[in-house]
């Protein structure tokens, strides 16, 4: 099953997360790229996490540009696997990263957090791989 099949299963409640997170690390994406000279992949914080763009196909991402009012320009993107973004990028970035796949459309978009399972163990938000913490201590 394809990744927005899997994404609209498991909105209905009939979706599985095993399967969904395999066709998610299957999927080649579409990560659009930022403006300027920094550069890098399109992404945006919220509730302390950074979140990278992705979508299943350029209509996903046509109408993310159109969202934000910027369908007028040229949109410069990369096509990644999402098991890249979560195995390579992931690791690399600075903080807790997440994927949020197509997400202009309001009943087809889907988040990846950095959890277990998701991303590698070492950046899990919801791991604690530090033993040598005690609960409530912070490193």
């Amino acid at each position: 099953m394809e990744l927005t099949l899997e994404i609209a299963a498991m909105r209905d409640g009939l979706g599985d997360s095993g399967r969904l997170v395999g066709e998610f690390r299957r999927a080649a994406l579409l990560v659009p790229l930022e403006d300027g000279p920094e550069g890098g992949l399109m992404s945006a914080v919220s509730g302390g996490i950074r979140w990278i763009y992705a979508f299943t196909d350029e209509e996903a991402l046509a109408r993310f540009a159109e969202a934000r009012g910027e369908s007028g320009r040229e949109w410069e993107f990369l096509s990644m696997l999402g098991a890249r973004l979560v195995d390579a990028v992931v690791p690399s970035a600075d903080g807790p990263v997440g994927v949020v796949v197509n997400v202009a459309d309001a009943d087809g978009s889907m988040f990846f957090p950095p959890v277990a399972g998701i991303v590698p163990d070492a950046n899990a938000v919801d791991l604690d791989l530090d033993p040598g913490l005690d609960r409530g201590e912070v490193a």
